[in-house]
């Protein structure tokens, strides 16, 4: 009961914070005057880096899209990890890149052997590097070796930004050049939504059970969640799907960490840490306003294959860096994010089995009745819904980006339906996680893809 109640009252304190900022991100994302930057010399250069393992199927849209962004300055760096496939050829292929001459990388950060790097000078500001399997920490240490701007742009392959998101992000970095080290940008399911010329044309919810509860886990995250977690500077994750760095601050803390999921986390975790030790003024941002689409797993056996990853680089991250856990010295990190996180986030699984044994055992002895449980099991789901249903207020306020009724019922009704089953499994996934953790599983695991085309001809036979 303790439990529940703690991390209730810390869900809706952050939930508040993010209701607190939204009206300044609401007049941000409405009235600024960003799309003025998109031809101003002023803007910093950014290397848009792109790991892409197995990805035929989306890698070209993902390319065309990224090569027309509304940005004055930028390339755009695809790192071919050793695919299987014919993610190299189709590239080569499509952009009729030739070898470049003298191939090494003479980076500061090491990763796997380069096997060659291909270039057209037709596409001035794309670049292809060819290498060996080493994982997407590898792949995004090589990127940032061969990246000749000062900011970088982890970018995954099989996601879309939006054209002004990358702007909308350097103009938050400009506001403070000096302190800021990473800025997370939102990311939204594009399942169920029209993809042409590799741009989301008409936004839409899932039309399958998986993704659909995924985009209500998301918004709650990233809306409800991390709004309020910037505005106090204990932001712990930047999305691997889509964030931007000041390259000298990742290069300073080595780079990604190679050969474990969860590389997202960690080197927001290094940068909080190599700031804070060195006692220099620092901010991970969050900008809402910046949305990147991502294809989100649609069957069970991927989603659960993520979750559990997720969970194996959570328990990880958390070992690693217990050391801040209650550290005066890492300030909101050490006293609330990395609290929060290990108590509220790896050891959930535990609390939440264990307690429902204890409450069931309570019953089953007579030392309470089974309304009382009922009871404290309805405000335990009352809550998390109550939860759901802030983030989404907090969407129609600032976003609106669905704006059929009828995707706003759906939202609430999938917000409830959540906790019959899904919820549940999210627990079991995490702890199965835990337990590869143990038994040193590092794979990665497999995500199926489709391409953008296939996908919107889904949504509309569905």
């Amino acid at each position: 009961m303790y439990y529940v109640v703690a991390v209730n009252t810390l869900y809706f304190s952050i939930l508040a914070l993010s209701f607190r900022n939204i009206w300044t991100i609401f007049r941000r994302s409405h009235y600024s005057k960003y799309n003025t930057l998109s031809g101003s010399e002023l803007v910093p250069s950014v290397s848009l880096l792109v790991p892409a393992y197995n990805e035929e199927l989306t890698i070209i849209e993902n390319v065309n899209c990224l090569m027309t962004l509304n940005y004055p300055t930028y390339e755009v760096i695809v790192v071919n990890d050793g695919s299987s496939d014919t993610t190299l050829k189709v590239l080569l292929e499509e952009y009729r890149l030739k070898p470049v001459p003298n191939t090494k990388i003479r980076g500061k950060i090491s990763c796997q052997k380069i096997r060659g790097i291909y270039h057209n000078p037709e596409f001035p500001d794309l670049y292809v590097i060819d290498k060996e399997n080493g994982g997407k920490a590898d792949s995004l240490n090589a990127g940032i070796n061969l990246s000749h701007y000062p900011l970088i742009s982890s970018i995954d392959a099989d996601s879309l930004l939006e054209k002004d998101a990358l702007i909308r992000m350097a103009r938050m970095y400009m506001e403070n050049p000096e302190e800021t080290v990473a800025i997370g940008g939102d990311v939204r399911i594009a399942n169920g939504c029209k993809i042409e010329n590799g741009a989301v044309q008409d936004v839409s919810l899932p039309r399958k059970i998986w993704p659909m509860f995924q985009s209500i886990e998301y918004l709650k995250a990233f809306l409800g969640g991390r709004i309020g977690w910037s505005h106090m500077n204990g932001l712990i994750i930047v999305s691997g799907a889509f964030g931007m760095f000041r390259k000298d601050a990742v290069i300073a803390v080595g780079g990604y960490r190679d050969g474990y999921p969860g590389e997202d986390m960690n080197i927001i975790i290094k940068l909080h840490r190599y700031m804070l030790e060195n006692k220099l003024k620092y901010r991970v941002a969050f900008c809402p306003e910046a949305v990147c689409w991502t294809q989100a797993p649609d069957s069970y056996r991927i989603l659960s294959s993520q979750r559990k990853r997720w969970g194996r680089g959570n328990l990880k991250n958390m070992l690693e860096n217990r050391g801040m856990l209650f550290n005066p010295k890492y300030k909101v990190m050490g006293m609330l994010t990395m609290p929060y996180n290990i108590l509220f986030e790896a050891l959930n699984p535990y609390f939440r089995i264990t307690g429902l044994l204890a409450l069931t055992g309570y019953v089953l002895i007579d030392m309470t009745q089974w309304p009382i449980l009922l009871l404290f099991g309805l405000l335990n789901v009352v809550s998390g819904y109550l939860l759901s249903v802030g983030a989404l207020v907090l969407e129609e306020i600032a976003f609106k980006r669905y704006n059929k009724l009828s995707d706003l019922v759906k939202m609430l009704v999938y917000s409830a339906l959540k906790f019959v089953g899904y919820h549940q499994l999210g627990v079991l996934w995490r702890l199965q996680g835990h337990i590869q953790f143990m038994q040193k599983n590092n794979s990665w695991g497999t995500m199926t893809r489709q391409s953008w085309s296939e996908e919107e001809k889904t949504s509309e036979a569905a």
